[in-house]
């Protein structure tokens, strides 16, 4: 490239996902400065929250890793944790950010062994887990975080809790006067990769999320299957800590529905198939069966479903589940069904029972600070890169880890010929 750094428009990252840290180390890589948006105080998004990835079943610590070193290697990518994006002002290729950096009160002389931890009795619900375990109200979000930094909730504490770190973290490793940072970046560009939410099981009223304890979700089940999930890694009934014999994945839970999610979010098939060796391989002698509307196999991963289709513990069902109810003495999820290959109905109990809940993009609810389209759904239209606004990943529309960063590098091969 001819231009020299100095002369190129600062390309903004908004969501330290997948998405975001590809396209942050794609433009970075081949020159463009970069400021990187997280509002969590870590990078890494929801894929980091999984127990493994389809269809090799790695972990995803193990690419997120490599990740992390690039970007603390390159000094053209900045970084932002506990941030978000107020405002965007300007016009194409012509960007004022604004941003808010939220306070840690944890500052980076803090070192990891530092004493204070002991001092901390009181805790919060631990949202890496999804509010199913607890941690300290001075935290360390998970133990491959980036930046492995912690972070302090100081409405938790007990004023003796607060006076005793005053006592102790002398050095300025603690700084209750903290607060939030307004700046401003001049950029270019900027590449929307905020992600996803899990479409709200509660609306599902039909199937007894909330009421039942062993009706769990998709997302819950991965934090489940982890070593540094709740239960160590151990696949439990929530009502009594049983392993269950008998698992049920529900397919397509509020997907496909006018009433919920019209479209398919494309991964749940994967997903709950991935999840299903989970099971085989932690609770080899447990029953499994996936009822479905349609198998979607992403590409050409036929393969990933065939293999289960020959394993003499996973039966998969035909047929939408249109009602569960449980067994109030053990808590035992009852599930009815129309088995539409088999002509008859089904009710049958489960001591476990998984619902596919779809994705729902982060911006159906929280929307970009500028005037930008969305579709129906809450998806940023593709119209918006003719301003220099590139979605990526879910933001766009749904996909699994592997097209997320395909379209992460293909939106920033677009913005720096848009730059």
């Amino acid at each position: 490239m001819n231009s020299s750094f100095s002369d190129r428009k600062t390309l903004l990252v908004i969501g330290g996902g997948i998405g975001g840290v590809t396209a942050a180390l794609e433009a970075a890589e081949v020159g463009f400065k970069v400021v990187l948006v997280e509002k969590q105080p870590f990078l890494g998004g929801r894929a980091i929250r999984m127990y493994q990835y389809f269809p090799k079943q790695c972990p995803p610590t193990c690419g997120m890793e490599i990740n992390f070193k690039r970007i603390k290697s390159n000094p053209r990518i900045t970084c932002y944790t506990m941030a978000e994006v107020e405002k965007i002002e300007g016009e194409p290729g012509n960007y004022m950010a604004s941003i808010v950096l939220n306070p840690r009160y944890v500052t980076d002389k803090f070192s990891q062994g530092n004493q204070c931890l002991d001092i901390i009795k009181s805790e919060i619900d631990d949202s890496f887990n999804l509010g199913l375990s607890k941690v300290k109200a001075l935290y360390l979000p998970h133990d491959m975080a980036f930046p492995f930094r912690h972070v302090l909730e100081p409405d938790a504490l007990t004023e003796e809790e607060k006076s005793k770190l005053m006592e102790s973290c002398k050095d300025g490793e603690i700084d209750f006067d903290m607060k939030p940072e307004q700046f401003e970046v001049d950029v270019g560009a900027i590449i929307v990769a905020t992600g996803w939410e899990p479409y709200d099981a509660n609306k599902l009223d039909n199937l007894a999320y909330g009421s039942c304890k062993n009706i769990i979700t998709n997302v819950v089940m991965e934090r489940l299957a982890s070593r540094t999930g709740p239960t160590e890694g151990k696949i439990l009934r929530p009502s009594d800590s049983k392993e269950p014999a008998n698992v049920a994945f529900v397919q397509c839970a509020g997907s496909r529905d006018e009433n919920h999610l019209p479209y398919c979010s494309a991964v749940c098939c994967m997903a709950s198939m991935k999840q299903a060796r989970y099971i085989r391989e932690k609770l080899p002698d447990a029953n499994i069966t996936i009822f479905y509307i349609d198998i979607r196999v992403i590409g050409r991963h036929e393969k990933y479903y065939y293999d289960l289709l020959e394993d003499d513990k996973v039966k998969f069902i035909k047929g939408k589940v249109g009602k569960i109810t449980y067994d109030g003495s053990n808590h035992n999820p009852v599930l009815e069904v129309e088995d539409t290959l088999g002509g008859k109905k089904l009710s049958e109990q489960f001591d476990l029972a998984i619902l596919a809940t779809g994705m729902v993009p982060t911006t159906k609810d929280v929307k970009i600070p500028y005037d930008v389209k969305y579709d129906d759904y809450g998806f940023l239209d593709p119209s918006n890169v003719s301003k220099g606004i590139f979605p990526v990943g879910v933001a766009r529309r749904p996909e699994d880890v592997s097209r997320a960063t395909k379209d992460a590098t293909s939106a920033v091969l677009k913005a720096i010929q848009y730059l």
